[in-house]
């Protein structure tokens, strides 16, 4: 397995397809989430992930929100349980953090992940919301 970071012009034609790939099967497929993923902020994002053979097995993508604070969002990992988002995020938030300046980092997180989230550093800081029909909340990297 091989741990990659690049910006949306810098991804080739199958790591860009394999991570539209990973998307639809876990938010569409698995989650039944029905919303427009293609939302444009993927131009300006940083895109994280681990390969297999090939095929994006975890991947995440930050980027700016406004000029203090960055979004980390559409987090995956294709096979639960084994250790790959954990590996995910230790991966990717030094990069985050170097390739963002410092700024603040923020997440919108499905509620069930709020333990794995605060495991990777982050904190609760809003209420429960629903975001497509599924509760979340946002927590802040500390």
């Amino acid at each position: 397995m091989q741990f990659k970071y690049k910006y949306f012009n810098e991804l080739s034609v199958s790591e860009l397809y394999e991570i539209v790939r990973a998307r639809t099967e876990i938010f569409l497929l698995e989650q039944k989430i029905i919303c427009q993923d293609f939302d444009g902020e993927d131009y300006n994002a940083l895109h994280c992930f681990i390969e297999d053979n090939g095929k994006v097995v975890a991947y995440l993508r930050a980027y700016k929100i406004d000029k203090n604070t960055v979004k980390i969002g559409r987090v995956l990992t294709i096979t639960h349980g084994i250790g790959l988002g954990k590996e995910l995020m230790n991966k990717s938030m030094p990069i985050i953090l170097e390739k963002f300046n410092g700024l603040k980092i923020t997440l919108n997180a499905q509620s069930y992940a709020k333990g794995f989230y605060e495991k990777c550093g982050f904190k609760v800081v809003s209420n429960e919301f629903l975001e497509e029909n599924i509760p979340h909340l946002k927590m802040e990297y500390c």
